[in-house]
């Protein structure tokens, strides 16, 4: 489990937007950074920082990676064809836990990153605990049998707060998804906005 996982609000706070549009986070009371200085006025910020922001949002938002993992997903969408920024959300989305995550089998990014872990899901019949395992257009999700009635998958079923995208096909009475395409960042219902374009330009500087 990712270190940030009991003190992931404070991403929030830092990034001043509810990045998950969670109804429990503590920006919808108080709109300013964690810490004794999080109510100085902030100032304008730099090109850079306004890419290192989108980064740091970009990142947060999938569990709050670490460099090394979002900076070999971002070399990974630079090699790829096409636009990176557009690649970079495609292949953030295929991390097996950000697919558990849309699929609303757990209510959190974090919560799912330790559900995959705790080997709770089998991709294409066979068991997988690596959060970051890159699935495949086509490939089928499934919770394990043992694992199907806990109380996690049944609470986050239930969850108003976010819908399941286009491009995953969802078994709620089987515990299923399928992966069927890779998405583009108008496919992501991102509940703030996202600026990959940033992010490239921020590697391509650093």
């Amino acid at each position: 489990m990712t270190k940030r996982t009991a003190a992931k609000y404070k991403i929030d706070r830092r990034m001043g937007e509810n990045i998950w549009g969670r109804p429990k986070s503590p920006l919808n009371k108080r709109e300013y950074g964690p810490g004794q200085h999080g109510q100085r006025r902030k100032g304008k910020l730099s090109d850079f920082g306004t890419q290192l922001r989108a980064k740091q949002k970009l990142k947060g938002y999938y569990g709050d990676l670490t460099e090394k993992q979002f900076r070999k997903i971002y070399a990974d969408a630079d090699r790829s064809r096409g636009d990176t920024g557009e690649a970079l959300v495609g292949f953030l989305e295929r991390r097996l836990d950000a697919v558990v995550y849309r699929a609303k089998l757990v209510p959190t990014v974090f919560a799912a990153r330790q559900f995959v872990n705790h080997g709770h899901v089998t991709v294409n019949g066979k068991p997988v605990n690596i959060a970051s395992y890159r699935v495949s257009e086509g490939d089928i999700i499934q919770v394990r049998e043992k694992s199907r009635q806990m109380a996690a998958i049944t609470e986050a079923l239930a969850l108003t707060e976010r819908d399941i995208p286009d491009y995953l096909e969802v078994d709620q009475s089987k515990l299923t998804v399928k992966f069927v395409r890779t998405p583009g960042l108008s496919d992501v219902p991102y509940p703030v906005v996202m600026e990959p374009n940033l992010v490239v330009e921020y590697y391509a500087k650093n």
